[in-house]
Formats: structure tokens, C-alpha cells, sequence
């Protein structure tokens, strides 16, 4: 069902949103065929609710991964999408938020467990949006949401720049792409669940039993074991490598920037620039060997993986929190200046202790770090930033971090957050509509969801990642992987190319790169994946 149908802002919340679990199984093809009978169950005895949302779950007592679950389900006709929460940071304290009640929840008591990873299939109902994203698009989004029902949530990405026109290769996302899934595997610490969600509204001429007759044909096609998948390495070589821009196009954008950046005709003081880099392999890659790669030096990093139907996967390993908000807590973070990891203790330290002290990297983070705190404090009552300035260390590079809490005013104002922190000047710039304008006259290739919002909005609950250390993978030898470098004055153009190579260098180490393969080649735009 198409969520954003015209007119459908107008018609209010869905009138029926709804829970149901099953006694838990003993391992999925067990849970597989309960919610089969469930579903069947339900057909024969319908709601009589013109339009609503069900949810139904199965816990399973043995802990599944949601990665070999979804890679065992291989209908390419199907949109497919997973989320990773980041685990906590150890080495970031905690950041506490006064509230005038203790949780910020209203009074409700959580009653779910936050998933580890959450992977998908089919749509219980989509949200497609090929115009700038507004207010309006929220609240379409909001009519099958709800407290009641917090693991009933739409999983998607928007894209960096959602009122540019997307390129062939970003088309069937559009400006933004979101789906509640109808089959979906959590991830939990100590268990798995496996749940199947049905929704209907004769509004929209999606009638009970549209929606589940579609449902049950996708039941059938689920696969209720996993396949295990490559961790370690991709067995794949790469033969061609073109950076869009080339080294010599980067080095003229990124001097007209510093010209602009020290002169007085705009008030520009930062703009980050990206490089699209196309790896041609000599095998097909598929995206959720990749995303299983990632994930396994990924532990302080949000993994993602959003494919509509027989569309290329947008796939990522993003170090960044946009934000999260639960109730009406807001959480959020500044990332910014880099740096690659020390080859032994005692220099990894230095390099650390010289991001901290580097005058140009300290300015390019207060930027950060100052605007968003400022955008919360538009919105928010409290903001609250702890700590101020500290060290984010990945297993290939160093950031400068800071982290943020608020708490919001409304629920409601969750889209305000959006719509006020994305774009950050951590992959645009500051001010905003300089920065943005100065990208659209120089990058000369779509960014499409790279650098986006990339995460799930719930009822009581919704997390976002800044769609970062990304890339773009076609069903033939293409993939295109995206890298961004931030430019404030004292930039050197050939260390920010330099780090670009650095964010890129996860992907170019599983695509087992190889210096004597590579052919450089600047392009208009990097056409169809191949």
C-alpha cells in the first residue's frame, strides 16, 4: 500500500493499531508456521475497522542473525532493508538530561526490548516520496505509528539534497523512501523474534483483503532457515577505479571553495566536498555479504541496507548519530575532523593528541558542534553538551566528537528535529544555503541518500544515522562508494583528498584493491550501475 497517496494528510490517524503476540517457538520454522496459521486465523474472522495496522509476533528462544535471515530471502521483487543500532560507546560518558518526570515518556513503562539488528521484507505499507519532503510527509507517516505499538516502525533514507532531481542510478528511491515491512527478523540479545505486520485502509482502495491476500503470498516465500554469509572476505578483485571528480577537478573545487571561504562577498565558512568512486569487480557483489563485512569492525557504527524492488542497495557503516529521540528525549552528536589509527599504541596516541590540538581540525568541530547545539536549542528546553570535545576512535580512523542532549517540547516536533539538523555541517557546511548552493554548483555527481537520513521513525521512538561511509551497489560488477572531506580555511587540498581515501579504504580493502587495476577517468555523472 502506498502510504502517500494524494490526499491522504487529510484523513487522520489509521482507527485500529494493534499487538498480537504468540507463544514463543523453539527456533524460526516453527515461528514461521505459527504466524502462517495466524494470519489465516485472522482472514477468517476479520476487524471490522476500515483501516488499521497489526502487528504479529513470535518470539523464538534461540538467537538468530538478522543478516543470514535476510540473505536467505531472495525475492528480488520484494524491498529489503536492515538496521543496526550502534552499541554504546565506551569511551564517550553518558549524557543526562534533567526532565520534569523521570523518563520523559509521559508516564507510559516501556515494555520492549531494543533489537539488536532488524532486517525486512516486503511492504506493509511504503512511503515514496519524489517531491521535497515536508511537514506533510510526516504526518502520513504518523498515521500508522503509534505508542501503543513501538516495534511497528518504517525503515528508509531521504536524501541529502531531497529538492534536487535524483539521478538514473538514485531514481527509484526519489526524494525519500520508507516501508514498514510486512516479515521482519529482530536481533535480540538473548533471543529472536519474528513478526509479520498487515496493513489496510479502504481510503485508499487497500482493502483487509488486498492486504492480506499479499501478505499470505509473501509468508509462502519466506525461507524459515538463514544462510550463512562471508565475513571475512568478498573473494572478488577490482579491474577499473574512477573517482568522480578526479584529483585534479577536487583540487580546483576545493580552492574556489577556499577563495569564497576568505573573501567577503558570502558569508560561507565551511562546505564539505565528496568524491563518488566507481569500483568495477570481476564478480557481482552482493550487497548483504558486503553489509556482513562491515559489520564486523563495525561495533561503534550504525550498519544500514535499504533496496526497493529491483533497485541497487544503498548500503553503509556510519560512525554518526543524527539523532534519537525516545518520548520526548533527544539525543544527538557532533563528528568531525580526521584521523587514520596509530599502527602501535604509542602512536595512535599522538595522532590522537594531534587531532586535539590541530587548529584547523578544532575549528571544523566547533562549527559542528556549535550549530547543531544551537538548532536544538530552537526546538528543545534543555540542551545539554557532554562531553564538549573528546576523542571517537573506529578501527580505522579518529574523529573529534561531541554529544548532545535535549529534550523536545512536543512529540510532534520529531520532524522539526529532522528538518533542523539534517543537513549538519558535518557533510554540508555552514551557513546551510551557502554551503548546499556551492555543492550544487560544483559536485558534479548526485549524492542521493549519501550523507542522508538513514533510520526508522516509531511511535514512541525513532533513531536516525548520518548516512556516511556508504555506498551504492547495482546487480552487475558496479558499485559506487561515497566519501565526503570538510573545507574551512587552512585546508590543504591534497591531505583532504588524502582523507578521503582513508574513509573510502573500508570498502576498497573488502574489495580486495589493487593498485595496477586502477584506471582514473572523470565522468558528467556516473550513469547507470552496471
Amino acid at each position: 500500500m502506498d502510504g502517500c497517496a494524494a490526499g491522504v494528510g487529510d484523513r487522520g490517524v489509521v482507527t485500529m493499531h494493534e499487538t498480537r503476540a504468540l507463544p514463543a517457538a523453539s527456533a524460526p520454522q516453527e515461528a514461521v508456521g505459527q504466524l502462517r496459521a495466524a494470519v489465516a486465523a485472522l482472514n477468517a474472522d476479520p476487524p471490522a475497522s476500515s483501516s488499521g495496522i497489526i502487528r504479529i509476533e513470535v518470539p523464538i528462544r534461540q538467537r538468530g542473525d538478522a543478516i543470514e535471515w535476510l540473505h536467505a530471502q531472495r525475492q528480488s521483487s520484494l524491498p529489503r532493508c536492515f538496521f543496526s543500532a550502534r552499541a554504546p560507546l565506551p569511551d564517550t560518558p553518558a549524557v543526562a538530561v534533567g526532565s520534569r518526570s523521570s523518563n520523559g515518556n509521559g508516564g507510559h513503562k516501556e515494555q520492549w526490548e531494543q533489537p539488536v539488528s532488524v532486517a525486512g521484507v516486503g511492504s506493509a505499507v511504503f512511503f515514496p516520496g519524489f517531491t521535497l519532503y515536508a511537514s506533510g510527509s510526516y504526518v502520513v507517516w504518523k498515521r500508522f505509528l503509534s505508542r501503543d505499538c513501538p516495534l511497528i516502525r518504517a525503515y528508509g533514507a531521504i536524501r541529502f539534497d531531497a529538492s534536487s532531481d535524483a539521478s538514473v542510478e538514485w531514481e527509484d528511491y526519489g526524494a525519500f523512501y520508507f516501508v514498514v515491512p510486512q516479515v521482519e527478523f529482530s536481533e535480540l540479545e538473548e533471543g529472536s523474534v519474528l513478526a509479520t505486520t498487515i496493513a489496510w485502509d479502504d481510503s485508499l482502495s487497500w482493502t483487509w483483503q488486498s492486504a492480506v491476500d499479499e501478505l499470505q503470498s509473501t509468508l509462502h516465500k519466506i525461507s524459515p532457515c538463514s544462510v550463512k554469509v562471508n565475513r571475512s572476505t568478498l573473494q572478488t578483485a577490482i579491474v577499473n577505479l574512477n573517482h568522480v571528480p578526479t584529483k585534479a577537478s577536487w583540487d580546483l573545487a576545493v580552492t574556489q571553495a577556499l577563495r569564497m571561504i576568505k573573501g567577503s562577498q558570502t558569508e560561507l565558512v565551511k562546505v564539505v566536498l565528496a568524491r563518488c568512486s566507481r569500483y568495477i569487480t570481476d564478480t557481482c557483489i552482493d550487497p548483504l555479504e558486503l553489509l556482513a563485512c562491515l559489520k564486523v569492525e563495525g561495533q561503534n557504527a550504525y550498519q544500514f541496507c535499504i533496496q526497493p524492488p529491483d533497485a541497487p542497495a544503498f548500503v553503509g557503516n556510519s560512525p554518526e548519530q543524527l539523532f534519537h529521540r525516545k518520548y520526548l528525549n533527544i539525543s544527538s552528536e557532533a563528528l568531525a575532523g580526521t584521523r587514520a589509527r596509530g599502527k602501535t599504541r604509542a602512536d595512535d596516541f599522538q595522532i590522537g593528541q594531534e587531532l586535539l590540538l590541530s587548529i584547523k581540525e578544532d575549528t571544523e568541530f566547533t562549527i559542528v558542534r556549535d550549530s547543531i547545539k544551537k538548532k536544538l536549542e530552537m526546538i528543545c528546553d534543555e540542551v545539554v553538551v557532554n562531553p564538549s570535545k573528546a576523542l571517537r576512535k573506529l578501527p580505522r580512523v579518529q574523529h573529534l566528537s561531541a554529544q548532545l542532549a535535549a529534550r523536545l517540547r512536543n512529540e510532534d516536533d520529531e520532524f522539526d528535529i529532522l528538518n533542523a539538523l539534517h543537513p549538519s555541517p558535518a557533510v554540508c557546511g555552514l551557513p546551510t544555503e551557502e554551503a548546499r548552493q556551492f555543492i550544487r554548483d560544483y559536485e558534479i555527481f548526485d549524492r542521493g541518500m549519501y550523507a542522508g537520513p538513514v533510520g526508522w521513525f516509531g511511535g514512541a521512538e525513532s533513531e536516525f544515522a548520518v548516512g556516511i561511509r556508504s555506498a551504492l551497489l547495482g546487480k552487475g560488477y558496479s558499485t559506487l562508494v561515497y566519501a565526503g572531506a570538510g573545507i574551512v580555511e587552512g585546508t590543504n587540498p591534497s591531505f583532504e583528498w588524502d582523507e578521503l581515501d582513508l574513509k573510502a579504504s573500508q570498502f576498497a580493502k573488502l574489495l580486495q584493491y589493487q593498485e595496477h587495476h586502477i584506471c582514473y577517468q572523470e565522468a558528467g555523472n556516473m550513469g547507470t550501475l552496471i
